[in-house]
């Protein structure tokens, strides 16, 4: 499943590139100097691979308790149900309800230190602009969370987050090397195709969990990945 990661970043960033995308047209980089301005660009995102793995290896930790419990084929079933909730539901909704609330000191403090940042021009300055970044709320990417809280262990749902963070490369980059490229209208049209991929994905994480015997989709056993030691019968 750790393919997923990839095409949900990939098609998250269409997203992305409203929300995250004026913080990295703001990015204090060398236009002058292409080569600079790569290995800059490069540092930021490293940040944010490294904000998305520590996520990913949290919810690892949480996703852990649950597959030693015996209920990984449940928590897949419940993941995938989360992240198409996550699509389907109106931001509206979420934004009447304020689930953040509880957070939004710690919030206020990324974004007053994120602020900070660009004031900056060292590659420092760039790798915690973002990792602040990556820790900034996003319901796409509370969706990739959910599914890496339902990988078999820790590594693979960090490995999730990290893919996941690779996916939103390109178009990302694509914003601070050449943002008049991509205009709104553009970003209009392909930002309905988000929903689509994602509870697409949701819906693999469902049927990976009802265990249909699918190779490598749905394993029909009660154990979706295989056992650190032998079951023999």
């Amino acid at each position: 499943m750790l393919y997923s990661a990839i095409i949900l970043g990939l098609i998250s960033s269409l997203h992305c590139i409203g929300m995250c995308g004026p913080i990295a047209m703001m990015l204090p980089v060398d236009h002058k100097n292409p080569s600079r301005k790569t290995l800059q660009v490069l540092t930021y995102h490293l940040g944010r691979l490294s904000a998305y793995s520590i996520l990913g290896l949290v919810f690892g930790l949480l996703g852990r308790g649950f597959y030693l419990a015996g209920m990984q084929q449940q928590l897949s079933i419940i993941a995938g149900v989360i992240m198409i909730a996550i699509v389907m539901v109106p931001e509206k909704s979420f934004a009447r309800y304020n689930f953040s609330k509880p957070a939004y000191k710690i919030i206020s403090k990324v974004k007053s230190s994120l602020g900070r940042q660009f004031k900056k021009r060292s590659y420092k300055a760039l790798f915690a602009t973002g990792l602040l970044n990556g820790f900034l709320p996003c319901g796409l990417v509370y969706a990739a969370l959910f599914g890496a809280l339902a990988m078999q262990n820790i590594l693979y749902s960090s490995a999730y987050m990290f893919l996941y963070g690779m996916g939103t490369i390109p178009l990302m980059s694509t914003v601070v090397f050449a943002g008049g490229i991509i205009n709104p209208s553009f970003r209009r049209h392909f930002t309905k195709l988000v929903p689509y991929v994602a509870v697409l994905i949701g819906m693999l994480f469902i049927v990976r969990g009802l265990g249909l015997s699918i190779p490598y989709i749905s394993p029909g056993n009660m154990n979706l990945f295989v056992g650190a030691q032998p079951h023999c019968r």
